[in-house]
């Protein structure tokens, strides 16, 4: 299935999902009047709106190029993200508020057994989206699935205290219900602040893991007619990857060869699964402007 396909659906399982365990929760909260339950209810809510906007931002950033857009639309999808990183860290003031205003007026009561209950669902619900979030996050390189399935992690952690906080009260320490609730709203903090720092990478033009940049200049030279590689520039351009390097080659070259290799080299970087494309500049080696390195010295030094 192409990559816009699953991503989209992702998205729509995650919305309903989402909905789902706030309708819960809201219901099993009015019956019970559990303070972690409204805050986990909040914090469903939350998801659901940020998941629908996490939809509409995946349809976008899957569209084909276009004229105004050559390049495609991805950057929009770092964008969804810090979105959702807002809508998390919101919720977390409104449940930090709930938690911290009743346990300075007292104002706490004994939650009966199915507000534990529907909190152990809850975090079961969490761990699953998680797991699926997570792995069609990793394999099609999408940061707005990532982030959704780290605010799913830290949900399945925040539904734990939570599910204390009302076990607590059940049994006669209802001052663990406001604490439970407090303890959420660290966590959806938490989340908040490691979306952000993801994505601001993304948008900024940043420079990827170094690893990456290795795995770039290993696929220049392998091509058994490049000599070295030099001035490798690689950036973020939304989640994707954009190169721009040079490659040495024998100066006595036919134009024709020279294109034949340029065109090898960068297809092969372009098969990187997180580069989206490659600019690729060919100089005679006699020219001499191949900057040694020594991570690349024994390679050149096998070829020769």
């Amino acid at each position: 299935m192409e990559r816009k396909q699953t991503v989209r659906r992702v998205g729509v399982v995650v919305l309903v999902a989402n909905l789902a365990l706030a309708v819960l929760k809201a219901g099993v909260w009015l019956e019970t009047g559990s303070l972690a339950l409204v805050s986990e209810a909040v914090n469903s809510g939350a998801d659901a709106l940020y998941s629908a906007v996490v939809v509409a931002g995946l349809y976008l950033t899957t569209q084909p190029p276009d004229f105004e857009h050559p390049h495609g639309h991805e950057r929009i999808e770092p964008f969804v993200s810090l979105f959702v990183a807002v809508g998390v860290l919101g919720a977390g003031v409104g449940v930090a508020w709930s938690g911290i205003n009743s346990l300075l007026t007292g104002s706490y009561t004994a939650v009966p057994p199915l507000a534990a209950a529907v909190l152990g669902v809850g975090a079961a619900a969490k761990y699953a989206l998680y797991r699926y979030c997570l792995g069609v996050g990793e394999t099609h390189n999408s940061p707005a699935l990532v982030a959704t399935a780290k605010d799913n992690r830290t949900d399945v952690l925040t539904a734990v205290a939570a599910l204390i906080g009302a076990g607590g009260a059940a049994v006669g320490y209802p001052v663990l219900d406001p604490i439970a609730a407090v303890v959420v709203a660290i966590g959806v903090f938490l989340t908040g602040i490691d979306i952000v720092r993801d994505n601001v990478g993304y948008l900024v033009g940043a420079a990827p893991p170094e690893d990456l940049r290795q795995d770039i200049v290993e696929a220049a030279l392998s091509h058994p007619d490049v000599q070295g590689a030099h001035d490798v520039v690689a950036h973020y351009v939304g989640p994707e990857v954009d190169v721009s390097l040079h490659i040495e080659v024998e100066g006595d070259m036919t134009l024709r060869e020279a294109h034949d290799i340029e065109t090898a080299v960068i297809q092969a970087i372009r098969d990187l699964p997180e580069v989206d494309d490659a600019f690729v500049h060919i100089d005679p080696k006699e020219l001499g402007e191949w900057k040694e390195d020594d991570r690349w010295r024994d390679e050149r030094v096998n070829r020769e």
